[in-house]
């Protein structure tokens, strides 16, 4: 439980650094990619998706597995896959810039 509780508190600070712009090399592929790949994307979408969804994410986790049971890993499983398919889907889609 303590390790959750320690995973879960840097994520939530991880996504609160890539919520107020500070960041952004947190955010996997973004900080390799070169210059005209990062023209391609809406920082601030990208940031508002990635750290947002680290914020939600934290608390979720220390919920579903601090109860120690294996219904809720499950739970937590299903969760997090279907959670990194939206991100993944709304990171090439709406944070991506038009045209």
């Amino acid at each position: 439980m303590i390790i959750t509780i320690i995973v879960a508190v840097l994520m939530a600070i991880m996504g609160v650094l890539i919520l107020i712009g500070k960041g952004d090399n947190l955010i996997a592929g973004y900080n390799t990619a070169s210059e005209e790949e990062r023209a391609k994307y809406n920082i601030k979408r990208l940031r508002y998706l990635i750290g947002g969804f680290l914020v939600v994410f934290a608390p979720t986790m220390v919920i579903l597995l601090g109860q120690e049971t294996m219904a809720a890993a499950g739970y937590f499983m299903a969760l997090t896959m279907v959670m990194c398919i939206v991100v993944i889907f709304l990171a090439n889609t709406w944070a991506k810039k038009k045209g």
